[in-house]
């Protein structure tokens, strides 16, 4: 099985924001190093906890500090963006980095209300017909002529570039048809909801039409994962995301804490039984449990790619995620 990454750039207790990006550089170029498939950067608005506003951005960056991994974006938030500037954007990246950039979008904001409406300049956002738009798109990066009559005439540039792969990132399984029927790629986000079903996976490959993008139907799934030597040192240090997402459940985003500060977080005996609900969403072992967990799910559900996110406190722990899931898979 393959194993990517990918990354919201956070800031943990203790850190900068430019600390995180230079974070983010560092795991690309570990992940490069051990052979992972690609590294996606996530795109988040109106929060300090993570440094991943500008996803395309970093992704220019980390392309040019790695050799062999795809570098792109799981994903760029589409709503705030022109389908002339997406495909002007991605061309530019592919032909800067050729055969190695992936164009993956989401339909979410990524953010509050007020991040919506300020990307938006204070108009009423464009919320309806994502998938028109990234349609629109992918004729604009394959340097076709778009139906919507707005950018029919547009040149998006540079022309004649090696096409990016393109990917549509989903939550509920009602992407699954949608992305099949435009032949890209299949992200669906399982740390998300939990919720994936061989329904949803299978409903995408027997609908799959080949494209210019993808020849064949391509599934990755995105886990929230702490592994480390053992299972005991994996609780301890994935005990911050639990009580992060506790604390998302009840409306507040934060910094995560250090694990020995999560360690001596007072918890009710309802906080400890959300906690072991949101288990679903993260799984937490040693390097082989996880290793062997991840295994027998894509046999359950059948995906190609396992896209591995992960937010211990420390670095060095969190790159030695990818070092022992990548000493146990590959």
């Amino acid at each position: 099985m393959k194993l990517s990454v990918l990354d919201q750039a956070p800031v943990t207790s203790g850190n900068t924001a430019t600390d995180a990006l230079k974070k983010a550089e560092e795991l690309a170029v570990l992940a490069d190093e051990l052979g992972y498939t690609r590294m996606w950067m996530a795109e988040h608005h109106g929060t300090t906890s993570f440094s991943s506003s500008a996803p395309e951005v970093t992704a220019a960056h980390l392309a040019a500090k790695t050799k062999n991994i795809r570098i792109g974006t799981g994903g760029v938030m589409m709503m705030h963006y022109s389908p002339l500037k997406l495909a002007e954007v991605f061309k530019t990246l592919s032909a800067l980095s050729p055969g190695r950039i992936d164009f993956g979008v989401g339909r979410a904001p990524g953010g509050d209300r007020d991040s919506i409406y300020a990307l938006s300049e204070g108009r009423q956002p464009m919320m309806n017909d994502m998938y028109g738009k990234f349609a629109t798109t992918l004729k604009m990066i394959s340097d076709e002529a778009p139906e919507d009559s707005l950018y029919s005439s547009m040149v998006a540039t540079p022309t004649e570039i090696t096409l990016p792969e393109a990917w549509m990132l989903g939550s509920s399984g009602n992407s699954a048809l949608q992305t099949a029927r435009m032949g890209v790629g299949y992200s669906f986000a399982q740390f998300f909801n939990g919720e994936m079903s061989k329904a949803i996976l299978d409903a995408y490959k027997s609908s799959f039409q080949p494209s210019v993008f993808m020849e064949k139907p391509e599934i990755n799934v995105a886990y929230m994962v702490t592994a480390a030597e053992t299972k005991e040192e994996a609780e301890f240090e994935a005990r911050p995301q639990d009580i992060s997402r506790l604390w998302l459940t009840k409306g507040r985003i934060g910094q995560s804490l250090t694990p020995e500060e999560a360690k001596d977080y007072p918890l009710t005996e309802m906080d400890r039984m959300a906690i072991q609900e949101n288990r679903k969403l993260h799984l937490v072992g040693s390097a082989k449990e996880v290793a062997t967990q991840l295994l027998a799910e894509q046999k359950q559900y059948g995906f190609d790619e396992a896209m591995i996110c992960s937010i211990p406190h420390s670095q060095e722990k969190r790159l030695e995620v990818y070092r022992l899931l990548a000493r146990e898979m590959f």
